[in-house]
């Protein structure tokens, strides 16, 4: 089975132009030729081409890409896990960025005390003020808003660790319990929920169950909020959602 240019092109989600020149440089020059001369993609080169591609998403430049597939000693299963290993490298420094983003919106002002260089080092290089004046147009007549500022506004970089720490275990703790196949109006999981809000009231604000509910459906409404919930499993947000409202309900039944 072989594939002409368009439509490997086609598969990969890359130019043809790509593809010609990946071919004149010898990082990939496909297996075979039609009698016309145009170029024939076999299976092999397709497996090729989506390491080529692999190693380009993860900032790799041509010549080293080259210099790593062709080294007659390597394993194409090390190529796979090592790229793996790249992966999940990059998921977790986008959780935590994620998490960074996530604490900016909910803490309104988050790091007022802080030195520019320690809130990007707190926050891996996202500003925590960057919703600042969205939240500020949302929620800056309610008493949740005035107490968040008041709170925050004593906090070290050691309390934001504290709390993005809190955070992660539980974002942990969460995604296990998923993995688990509890449900969400199970004990468990509304035992998270709770322990949910209870980060929120220490940390934040008093948060009611009645508030918490609201912040629940935030959670899959708000895009931001929902990438963020998500990038710790995928469906946690709704998953979440509806912990948090089966534990307000018998709460406040």
């Amino acid at each position: 089975m072989s594939y002409s240019v368009g439509q490997v092109a086609g598969f990969a989600g890359v130019t043809v132009r790509t593809l010609h020149h990946y071919d004149d440089i010898g990082l990939l020059v496909p297996s075979e030729r039609s009698h016309a001369g145009h170029r024939r993609y076999s299976d092999a080169d397709l497996d090729r081409l989506q390491q080529i591609l692999f190693y380009r998403e993860l900032g790799f430049p041509l010549d080293e890409v080259a210099a790593l597939l062709d080294d007659p000693d390597a394993d194409p299963r090390a190529h796979l896990r090592r790229q793996h290993e790249l992966l999940t490298a990059r998921i977790e420094k986008l959780r935590k960025m994620a998490a960074a983003v996530e604490h900016a919106m909910e803490a309104r002002t988050m790091g007022l005390n802080l030195t520019p260089e320690e809130k990007f080092e707190v926050f891996g290089g996202k500003d925590p003020e960057q919703y600042a004046e969205e939240v500020e147009a949302r929620w800056g007549d309610t008493d949740a808003y005035a107490e968040s500022q008041r709170r925050t506004a004593s906090y070290t970089k050691e309390d934001w660790k504290r709390v993005q720490a809190e955070a992660a275990d539980w974002g942990e703790r969460y995604g296990a319990l998923m993995s688990a196949g509890e449900p969400p109006t199970g004990e468990p999981a509304m035992a998270l929920a709770e322990e949910h809000r209870q980060h929120i009231c220490t940390w934040f604000y008093e948060c009611s169950h009645e508030l918490h509910r609201c912040l629940g459906d935030m959670y899959v409404s708000d895009e931001r909020f929902k990438a963020f919930y998500d990038a710790m499993r995928p469906g946690l947000a709704e998953h979440l959602r509806d912990a948090i409202a089966a534990n307000a309900a018998r709460h406040t039944s």
